[in-house]
């Protein structure tokens, strides 16, 4: 909190705080706060029931709402415990802008925040640019969080490249996993980019020209995060595509080798079973004890032959 050019803390917010000719900023931030903290929404500020209700959601997609006296904007950011394990994670803050006060509601477990209070310890300077500009910042922090997630995903896209063309079908349900955290960035980039678009065209009058400017730049660096969200959607796609050919082809090799085996032995088993007969049938040279070699002999020259023919034709 900024009061009269000075930093100060409290644990509580005084009445006279909230009058416009006080000279106060005013940062409230409730992580994961009680029913008794949440009642200062209500009790002291005021806000209208239905940004409350949103607020103490636990889930709630990126928007911005006006309410007479303050603009109400819930956006995501990255769940860095949960992206360290490989998987895709946001956590959502809700905003309650007001002119000469701003009030962050969380579970308590925010990068942002807590990097932005530690700023504001060191320099007074940032509550001086007003609600607006606080949020600017706790928002542009937000997203910057945003740029490693982003490159480990590339670096696991790229490792499941070179892996496509094994055939691998742990590959396969990896990529699958990959795919579904991709869905669910998409999920939130989209929604979270139109809200920072509607900021940046300064729909809202809470936002002046030059915040909008500001605002405007962390929205570009939402768009590029959204269509490389979407670019690695398709390469996992065609990943995946590429592993599932992979495996096709080498089932197909193996169903080659194996209809070449049944073929060549076809007329073997013929031609044992012939002479396994208890029928009279024509005798070799040789005698009794030369039928076995002679048969033998016409088998193997008979599968040498398939082989060739089969070699020339490049079936196999």
């Amino acid at each position: 909190m900024r009061r009269n050019g000075a930093l100060q803390r409290a644990e509580r917010v005084e009445p006279e705080w909230l009058d416009p000719s006080s000279g106060t900023t005013l940062w409230v931030d409730l992580a994961a706060p009680t029913d008794d903290e949440a009642r200062i929404l209500a009790d002291v500020f005021h806000f209208h029931p239905l940004s409350i209700d949103d607020a103490r959601s636990s889930i709630q997609f990126p928007k911005a709402e006006p309410y007479p006296g303050y603009l109400y904007v819930v956006l995501h950011g990255i769940d860095v415990s949960k992206s360290r394990q490989r998987a895709f994670a946001t956590r959502d803050i809700d905003f309650f802008i007001g002119p000469h006060f701003l009030v962050t509601v969380h579970d308590g477990k925010s990068t942002s925040i807590a990097h932005l209070r530690e700023l504001c310890d060191r320099h007074d300077r940032l509550l001086a640019e007003g609600p607006v500009g606080l949020f600017h910042r706790i928002v542009d922090t937000m997203v910057d969080h945003y740029r490693p997630v982003m490159d480990a995903l590339e670096e696991r896209i790229d490792h499941m490249e070179e892996e496509a063309f094994t055939g691998q079908g742990e590959l396969a349900r990896r990529m699958l996993k990959l795919r579904h955290e991709l869905a669910q960035m998409r999920r939130v980039l989209m929604p979270q980019r139109d809200v920072l678009g509607r900021l940046a065209r300064r729909e809202f009058a809470a936002i002046s020209d030059e915040m909008a400017y500001r605002i405007r730049d962390v929205y570009d660096h939402v768009v590029r995060l959204a269509d490389e969200a979407i670019l690695f959607q398709d390469r996992v796609t065609g990943i995946l595509e590429v592993n599932l050919a992979s495996i096709s082809n080498r089932l197909n090799q193996v169903m080659k080798v194996l209809t070449v085996m049944s073929t060549i032995f076809l007329p073997l088993t013929v031609l044992s079973g012939m002479w396994g007969m208890n029928v009279p049938l024509p005798h070799f040279p040789g005698g009794d004890a030369a039928q076995f070699w002679w048969v033998a002999g016409i088998m193997a020259a008979i599968a040498v032959v398939m082989l060739a023919i089969f070699r020339r034709n490049r079936w196999m």
